[in-house]
């Protein structure tokens, strides 16, 4: 079965993840004449006035979106999320050595909720080990308060947070797609009683008489859903082959306090960092100080100016919402039937990565050869369903992957006319337009 829009293979790639087919068909316009220069996307130069502008654009798409403060700026490199492990820690040590020269004790704070802020933690460590001179902290250990002790399946409650006196960063992991774990959004980490709210990034626990060295990957869930508490971040990073664009960008929204001289920093024993790792370098040549990632900038500021018509992050937050809710109902009929396990705790459920176990192998199995027939690609290996922002006409085959798997899905429906009615296995086709009726009322 292919998609409705296209005759396109439907893709479940973790990433880079499926772009919408209106995108793809402009961009093959740019690909021949970008912007009426007669010059396509990929040989124009990157300091043309058309790029330049272009680039602009992008800029204010994101800053529009996103609310993001003048205090902020928004910048664009390469390298993807894992390369920032490394960056935040170069710049964010050089902006603590400028402020506190003669600190002897420094430190660095990491909240570990899964896989990806555990690799952050190992570079923190690795570069430390290498002449850092600083102190590599875990200010809270999700696997501690999972069910077996050793899996990522939630986040820790707030008590549980223990950062350092003066750290020079603070990060966290939004949204961690190999464990399905994510923080809530909610504005405020307390309710009105001065209750935590738990499964949110706790924010009062931080100092409020100065700026906090925070530091946010976004890199799964960037453009997805509002950001809470966006201006009082140091770092926002994200690469945008999850929900923006190909694979080759990195989106930085980066505090101007920490957008410092790192050549100084270093006369005061700090790191030396690599040019193109340094915001400084980046923000003073408005992302182009040498070639950026020039097709991958393009389709993403098509993405971007889509979703601004479409109504920005408010739009896909609604809809992302609709498609979290129907899959994890799907995920907990499964539960029910004993066909599936979930592995995250429902109130750290992430909305972009749905993560459970299926029990019965032989039907995983069959469920893989089912879906090659049906035109899906990107499946096998993954132990959940993506629900990134530009999948939702192929919400129906999202629901349809996790319910697919029952033994047994006693069903009666009508669509178009046409009778299905099942017990046990649903036949060849039937399963899909017993989805449809079910679930068709959140396809967009």
């Amino acid at each position: 079965m292919m998609s409705a829009e296209s005759p396109r293979l439907i893709n479940f790639g973790a990433g880079p993840s499926a772009l919408p087919d209106s995108v793809l068909e402009e961009a093959t316009k740019g690909l021949f004449n970008f912007s009426n220069t007669g010059v396509g996307i990929a040989e124009i130069s990157h300091r043309s006035p058309e790029f330049t502008a272009f680039l602009s654009d992008v800029t204010a798409l994101v800053r529009s979106q996103l609310s993001v403060p003048p205090t902020h700026s928004i910048l664009f490199t390469q390298g993807g999320g894992t390369a920032q492990f490394s960056a935040v820690i170069l710049n964010l040590l050089a902006r603590h050595r400028l402020l506190f020269p003669d600190l002897k004790d420094r430190s660095l704070d990491y909240v570990l909720t899964g896989s990806w802020s555990k690799s952050a933690y190992e570079e923190g460590c690795r570069l430390s080990d290498n002449g850092g001179s600083y102190i590599v902290n875990v200010a809270t250990d999700g696997r501690n308060y999972s069910e077996d002790k050793k899996s990522f399946d939630s986040i820790p409650p707030h008590e549980s947070y223990k950062f350092s006196e003066n750290p020079a960063l603070i990060y966290y992991c939004e949204n961690e797609t190999i464990d399905g774990v994510q923080f809530r959004h909610d504005v405020e980490s307390v309710d009105k009683d001065g209750k935590s709210v738990q499964g949110t990034f706790p924010f009062h626990l931080l100092p409020q008489d100065r700026l906090v060295p925070l530091v946010g990957d976004y890199s799964s869930s960037f453009m997805s859903r509002p950001i809470p508490r966006l201006a009082d971040h140091a770092v926002i990073f994200a690469g945008a082959q999850k929900n923006i664009g190909p694979a080759g960008l990195t989106i930085l929204i980066v505090r101007n306090d920490c957008i410092v001289d790192v050549d100084a920093a270093v006369t005061f024993h700090a790191q030396p960092v690599p040019r193109m790792m340094a915001y400084k370098t980046l923000a003073d040549s408005k992302s182009v100080y040498n070639t950026p990632p020039v097709l991958s900038i393009y389709i993403s500021g098509l993405v971007l100016k889509r979703s601004s018509e479409l109504g920005g992050v408010e739009y896909y937050e609604a809809l992302n919402r609709r498609k979290a809710q129907k899959v994890y109902g799907a995920v907990r009929d499964g539960e029910e039937k004993g066909v599936f396990k979930g592995r995250v705790q429902p109130e750290s459920a992430s909305w972009m990565n749905v993560v459970f176990t299926v029990l019965d192998k032989n039907k995983e199995k069959a469920f893989l050869e089912g879906a090659e027939v049906r035109g899906m690609t990107g499946i096998k290996g993954h132990r959940w369903v993506l629900l990134y922002c530009h999948k939702p006409s192929f919400l129906l085959t999202c629901v349809a992957i996790v319910l697919c798997f029952f033994a047994s899905i006693p069903c009666q429906s009508s669509v178009g006319g046409k009778r299905f009615i099942s017990s046990g296995h649903l036949s060849s086709d039937g399963w899909l337009m017993y989805m449809w009726s079910r679930y068709s009322c959140v396809l967009i």
